[in-house]
């Protein structure tokens, strides 16, 4: 007993992406592994972040009287300046990644998306507590005995903004987006390539003639 195997017409359009093994909704593992990717080394970049913040945030003074810690100078910006440098910083770092992910793939998709957010975020989250670790010191009192009665000692960063946190996140997807709105060319719909054309691919064999009619005069001879 014998099955029929039918082979597939070459007039056939291909499956989509969606239809095709492996993927799902259109994704594939190979994108998930590209978002994961995004995510890991944006994540890490955030080591770079607090650096730099630590490194060019400027700092407010305290000074003791022996009894208690002041501000040096109450007018003093530090503080705000503080909060600016974070939000620079996370402006630049987040055009910054938006670029590369796009030209490390262009075809852009979700899970790059993804990726992208989500790496952003714990990069943000990261180079906070960076900077804090790597500025002065959080304990206040033990700064103070340390600098000695009257004489000024850097006080430790402090983020008073909180939402500058998601600076980076919101700026590299709104980036990222644009990029890949732009000069991401579009895959071209096999509805559109058959559209106008008749008969259509996948009709097969040719139109029969038109019968002719008998009462139609014959054309004059030569």
């Amino acid at each position: 007993m014998t099955e029929a195997v039918t082979t597939p017409s070459p007039h056939e359009p291909p499956l989509p992406p969606e239809k095709r093994s492996g993927s799902v909704g259109g994704i594939t593992p190979a994108d998930i592994r590209d978002g994961a990717a995004v995510a890991l080394v944006i994540g890490v970049a955030g080591v770079l972040l607090g650096v730099l913040w630590a490194w060019l945030a400027p700092k407010a003074q305290y000074v003791s009287n022996g009894e208690a810690v002041f501000l040096k100078n109450s007018e003093s910006e530090a503080r705000i300046g503080s909060d600016g440098t974070f939000f620079l910083l996370s402006v630049g770092f987040g055009v910054l990644s938006a670029v590369l992910v796009f030209l490390w793939r262009r075809r852009g998709g979700v899970p790059l998306v993804v990726g992208l957010v989500l790496g952003s975020c714990f990069a943000a989250l990261v180079g906070w507590r960076m900077g804090l670790w790597l500025g002065p010191s959080s304990d206040v009192a033990a700064a103070a005995v340390k600098a000695g009665k009257g004489v000024p000692f850097d006080a430790p960063l402090q983020l008073l903004a909180q939402g500058v946190l998601l600076v980076w996140p919101m700026v590299a997807v709104a980036v990222h987006l644009g990029l890949t709105a732009l000069w991401t060319p579009h895959d071209e719909d096999p509805a559109d390539a058959e559209r106008g054309v008749y008969p259509p691919a996948h009709v097969h064999g040719t139109p029969a003639p038109a019968p002719s009619d008998p009462s139609a005069p014959e054309p004059p001879r030569a």
